[in-house]
């Protein structure tokens, strides 16, 4: 387990997890995770197929030791993005969720996604995160942007059309306004 300012990482368990994720998977909010329709059992699915995986890790993010979002990372040589791009060394691509809410936190989100990017910059061996949002996905794109994410160009995925961006541990930290 990892901490971030307020926020913890907890490798998720795709069995005890799953009543949680399939909730936030399956709301309209939701939609650009792609499985609206998905049971239960798809969901469990899904994620022990990603647990099993050594290229793509689920992980919850917690927050007072509370699920508070999901986060997904994956090594883009293997996963995701194989013949997309042509990947470097460090490498790493994201995915995150931010459940729904009947009470909506100012700035939550940005934080989640802040969170995020300084637990995968972590790691020494990370220099590039790698993300592919859906092209319509103009919320993302604004976060993206607001960590330090540059679009490079679309790509057609099998399930959609996507936005490849970058962004570099210096585009990251410039962004959150820390000197390298």
């Amino acid at each position: 387990m990892s901490t971030t300012d307020t926020f913890t990482f907890r490798t998720l368990d795709p069995l005890k997890d799953a009543e949680l994720l399939h909730a936030w998977v399956t709301h309209p909010k939701a939609a650009f995770w792609m499985m609206q329709d998905a049971s239960l059992v798809d969901v469990e699915r899904a994620y022990m197929e990603i647990a099993a995986d050594e290229h793509h890790h689920a992980l919850l993010g917690l927050q007072e030791g509370v699920p508070a979002f999901l986060m997904e990372k994956y090594d883009p040589a293997h996963r995701e993005l194989v013949g997309l791009y042509e990947p470097q060394p460090g490498d790493i691509g994201m995915h995150f969720l931010t459940p729904p809410t009947d009470k909506p936190v100012r700035g939550f989100t940005r934080s989640v996604i802040t969170a995020v990017m300084a637990h995968l910059f972590e790691d020494p061996e990370v220099r590039r995160v790698v993300v592919e949002p859906d092209v319509s996905n103009k919320a993302v794109h604004a976060l993206n942007e607001a960590v330090g994410f540059v679009p490079e160009r679309e790509i057609e995925k099998p399930e959609k059309r996507a936005l490849l961006s970058f962004c570099t541990r210096e585009q990251f930290m410039a962004a959150i306004g820390v000197a390298v």
